[in-house]
């Protein structure tokens, strides 16, 4: 069977999807769905070469990569277009020299065949020497056949581009590709300058993404910086710094290190009281209206809650060090505890002084993470009035609503260039005429 024979027999499903499409004046119908008819429908292959990594005896061993060198890049250092030197493995010039293939150059794609399918990094013009583990493989785009920006930009994170990757990788437990599935991808190839105009448009959103994470993690940072001034005293509210005849308030020495003078050092039993979630079994139902939480996060829905005031939630099994605040009413099964705050204590106040804890000193398992309510409760915590814990959490809460507010708009932003990439990738909008 030839390549051709082999794509179209691929494509299958494809063109059944795509029959009974009514086609636009200036669209033609092909194996991808309708496209414009001054596109043409490529494979892989016949616009970029391909070039694995050497898989002889010349391939470094974990225990000779060095701690400063020429990178060796692996498929955890590729996500999103970009290559990660964070935990980078580094081989000698002189490995690096052995090796018969699978050296990098600028504007190479390194795409991820095996684990995590579709991660690809994008090598910079500036990112200089480099090689690839046999988990990925080069792209490299052929000159005047296909932009790179196009192919990175647009193609390479598409569901298209997932598609052909679902048909290309097999069944087996561990779907893998290799360089000649990969050459069967097809693509859908506007002319040169529409692949550019495409980009561009592309770059712009993500242009956008970029300073929505910096600003997030910046905001971020700079909440971090708050809980740790405030939550332990070291920062005052102007209202709570001075003493009525207008002294400043001092501090004094306590079992957590210097506390202001009118904070209490107390163990967190003094404020609450941890209780065991239970079995969701008989209140579990599709429609219900209290959420069913796990140590994971949300797992289901109940008839009915078991508490109903604001709490905070700890793991007892499993992720034990991610609390987390509940302000309506819940069911928690038995791998997570919820806490009953007592009634001169502040709940959000308390879970920020939870979530600066480092839990996992606690753990009480060498296998899964354990926790016991008896330790919760006898972990210390600095505590000031409740006046003063409100103000405190006040200004969290707000700060943490801002934070949600740009990763709403983050997350909106992301699935507006999908819903971009799907339409220009398919020329049901045109940027040129």
């Amino acid at each position: 069977m030839t390549a051709n024979n082999q794509i179209a027999e691929a494509s299958i499903k494809y063109l059944a999807e795509a029959a009974g499409q009514a086609v636009p004046v200036g669209y033609k119908q092909t194996e991808v769905g309708v496209i414009p008819v001054d596109w043409v429908l490529v494979s892989l292959g016949d616009v970029c070469g391909f070039e694995n990594g050497d898989r002889s005896s010349n391939y470094p061993s974990p225990n000779s990569f060095v701690e400063f060198g020429i990178p060796f890049i692996n498929a955890g250092h590729v996500a999103n277009g970009v290559i990660s030197l964070q935990e980078m493995n580094y081989i000698k010039r002189e490995a690096y020299d052995r090796l018969g293939g699978g050296k990098i150059r600028a504007r190479d794609i390194l795409f991820c065949l095996r684990g995590s399918l579709g991660k690809y990094g994008v090598v910079s013009e500036s990112f200089g020497e480099g090689a690839i583990a046999s988990s990925l493989v080069i792209v490299r785009p052929k000159a005047g056949l296909v932009s790179l920006r196009y192919l990175a930009n647009c193609y390479m994170a598409s569901a298209l581009c997932q598609k052909m990757i679902e048909l290309w990788a097999g069944g087996a437990a561990q779907p893998n590709l290799g360089a000649r599935e990969m050459a069967k991808f097809l693509l859908p190839l506007p002319p040169k300058n529409e692949q550019t105009a495409i980009a561009n448009a592309l770059s712009d959103v993500d242009a956008l993404i970029n300073e929505l994470e910096k600003l997030i993690a910046k905001k971020q940072a700079i909440k971090t910086a708050t809980m740790q001034q405030l939550l332990t005293g070291r920062t005052r509210l102007p209202q709570f710094a001075l003493h009525e005849d207008g002294t400043k308030k001092g501090y004094k020495q306590s079992e957590l290190g210097e506390i202001p003078e009118d904070w209490e050092c107390v163990p967190f039993g003094n404020v609450m009281s941890i209780r065991h979630g239970r079995s969701q079994k008989s209140v579990e139902t599709t429609y219900g209206k209290f959420p069913i939480f796990a140590t994971g996060g949300q797992i289901g829905s109940a008839s009915t809650y078991l508490y109903d005031k604001p709490s905070v939630l700890i793991g007892r099994k499993g992720t034990i060090d991610r609390p987390r605040f509940a302000d309506t009413p819940f069911w928690t099964v038995d791998t997570l505890f919820y806490s009953e705050i007592k009634q001169h204590a502040d709940a959000k106040f308390i879970f920020y002084q939870f979530y600066m804890i480092d839990w996992m000193q606690y753990n009480e398992a060498s296998g899964v993470p354990s926790l016991n309510a008896s330790t919760i409760e006898s972990v210390l915590t600095r505590l000031p009035t409740r006046k003063e814990q409100t103000a405190i959490a006040t200004i969290l809460s707000d700060m943490d609503a801002d934070i949600q507010t740009l990763q709403q708009r983050l997350n909106k932003t992301r699935q507006i260039k999908q819903g971009m990439m799907q339409e220009l990738l398919t020329g049901r909008i045109r940027l040129v005429s």
